[in-house]
């Protein structure tokens, strides 16, 4: 005899949804985001998955939101009370240790399938917006206590974004030295948020003449 399906409110039912595709899409990223795939993962029709999102695009774009987000807040948390020169070295290096892979995977699915996915675009937008008010913030925090002399905390963040970006999206293919990375991003990270001879807190900084 089957054991009858538990019958869950409307706001569970969404919740149950919405895990389901957010733990699928940290596995397989988010072009593993289909209706049939949802409803698999959730244990429940691909009726149901329709009836409860606006549209797959619409649900791929709140995964893409509700992961990216989480991120952010733990980033946040970590590194958010460090203003010293090494802290902001220690959080770059970690967007870069391999420890991120399933968000990395999220975030270059959301930049290709973005094309074609209104409700993803604008998502990525909103969401690169907050990375760069964030490493801003982080700049700007260093700047205020005397420690980094950076003339434009957000053009850097913006540099520093497209940088680790593309490290990142190359990682996934397992394309060029994973250890080399650091030693790759450190010089540019001083070239960043140094515009002067202005080195309290680092080692062997790149210095302008």
């Amino acid at each position: 005899m089957s054991t009858p399906r538990q019958r869950l409110s409307p706001e569970e039912r969404r919740a149950q949804i919405a895990g389901a595709a957010r733990s699928l899409a940290l596995e397989e990223g988010l072009i593993g985001l289909t209706q049939r795939s949802v409803a698999a993962r959730a244990g429940v029709t691909g009726a149901l998955v329709a009836h409860y999102a606006e549209s797959m695009d619409h649900l791929v774009a709140d995964v893409f939101s509700r992961i990216v987000g989480a991120e952010l807040e733990e980033i946040r948390a970590e590194h958010g009370a460090d203003a010293t020169a090494k802290g902001f070295e220690e959080f770059v290096l970690s967007l870069l240790d391999g420890g991120r892979a399933a968000v990395t995977r999220v975030w270059v699915d959301a930049f290709s399938l973005g094309r074609r996915n209104e409700p993803l675009a604008e998502a990525v937008r909103v969401a690169s917006d907050a990375w760069q008010e964030l490493l801003a913030g982080f700049i700007d925090a260093r700047v205020a206590a005397g420690v980094f002399a950076c003339p434009d905390a957000s053009v850097a963040a913006w540099h520093l974004m497209g940088f680790v970006d593309g490290l990142n999206s190359q990682s996934l293919v397992s394309w060029g030295d994973a250890a080399a990375r650091a030693d790759l991003t450190l010089p540019l990270v001083r070239r960043l948020v140094i515009s002067r001879v202005h080195t309290r807190g680092l080692e062997g900084p790149e210095r302008t003449p």
